[in-house]
């Protein structure tokens, strides 16, 4: 059996920030936590900054990978939205969110909605009610976690399916770098 290792999965966002943490070991999955990082509040929304927000993001994830000590990240990669503008943000957001494991030298790895979806749901265009219950049957939650939980919690699961199929290109001489195998 390998060693457990410790996965910190995250779903960025502008206005709040999903993460969940399992432990993987061998086969068995654990859930250690979640939550969101909100970044703004009722009263001054109109005036927080973005780059109040990223801040916040950033502490918020120092505070969590302290707390936790993950191994590895896992981070849902952007989809094109319609509105270009969002798109732009939901990226800052995320490159907040990989700079704090950067920071804390945890190395990334970086998955699709369609992977996470699929992974473990079955169908890559699941909707987000599904995957919080599949989340929650997986992990034997006593309740839905919060969408934004929950998606970080199915990226960090889809992270540790497929870790056995990168371990196992890692034995076949295959090497991570920078997130790309070679």
């Amino acid at each position: 059996m390998s060693d457990p290792i410790i996965i910190l999965g995250i779903d960025p966002g502008l206005r709040m920030t999903g993460f969940g943490v399992l432990e993987k070991s061998g086969d068995k999955i654990l859930y250690l936590g979640s939550g969101v990082i909100k970044t703004v509040s009722a009263k001054v929304e109109a005036r927080d900054s973005l780059s109040e927000r990223i801040q916040i993001i950033l502490e918020g994830l120092f505070e969590v990978i302290d707390q936790y000590e993950p191994k590895q990240v896992a981070i849902e990669k952007v989809f094109v939205n319609v509105n270009p503008q969002s798109t732009l943000l939901l990226g800052q957001a995320r490159g907040a969110a990989i700079s704090a494991a950067v920071i804390k030298k945890l190395p990334v790895y970086e998955y699709t909605a369609l992977q996470v979806k699929k992974s473990v749901v079955g169908s890559g265009h699941a909707k987000k009610e599904q995957v919080q219950e599949m989340v929650k049957r997986f992990l034997k939650l006593p309740e839905l976690p919060q969408a934004d939980s929950a998606d970080a919690l199915a990226c960090a699961m889809c992270h540790a399916h497929a870790y056995n199929q990168l371990q196992s290109m890692d034995a076949l001489s295959y090497r991570m770098k920078k997130g790309r195998l070679v």
